[in-house]
């Protein structure tokens, strides 16, 4: 079963780009990829330009047969690059206002946003609905759960 999520970008005039990924879109995953391999907004604006993604990798790589997934390897998969699919572009708010109101909600939604000039990924998970925590804190908060099921 799928974890779907969104990646979302703030640029410096203050739109925002936001893109779907079907697969593994926990922190453990898809948050790990992008606190790890992209705080490049450079490179985030990269995934925003090549529109939903199926599956979120450490780059981005070249477009590649969908379904072969030795080709897929450590690289990005997206519906409209490599299955050639249509409407599979970024879609765009005026503001991070109309952003939180009218985006594309999944379980889990990541924004890159400008913090004091320091790129910073944010997260909002299922149920916090609109509650956007700076990664760190929901690493830690989610490692601070884990220890209490265990």
């Amino acid at each position: 079963m799928a974890t779907r999520s969104t990646i979302a970008l703030e640029y410096a005039d203050g739109t925002v780009d936001q893109i779907y990924c079907h697969w593994d879109g926990y922190l453990e995953h898809n948050g790990k990829i992008l606190q790890e391999h992209y705080m490049d907004p450079f490179k985030v604006q990269r995934l925003m330009n090549l529109g939903d993604l199926s599956v979120l990798a450490p780059e981005i790589g070249d477009a590649h047969d969908f379904d072969d997934r030795v080709a897929c390897e450590g690289v990005c998969t997206f519906y409209g690059r490599d299955r050639q699919e249509t409407g599979t572009g970024a879609r765009r708010f005026k503001n991070f206002a109309e952003y939180e109101r009218e985006h594309q909600r999944e379980e889990y939604e990541y924004i890159l946003r400008n913090v004091n000039g320091k790129a910073v990924w944010f997260v909002d998970t299922y149920g916090h609905d609109g509650e956007y925590l700076p990664i760190d804190e929901a690493f830690a908060f989610q490692a601070e759960r884990n220890k209490e099921t265990a």
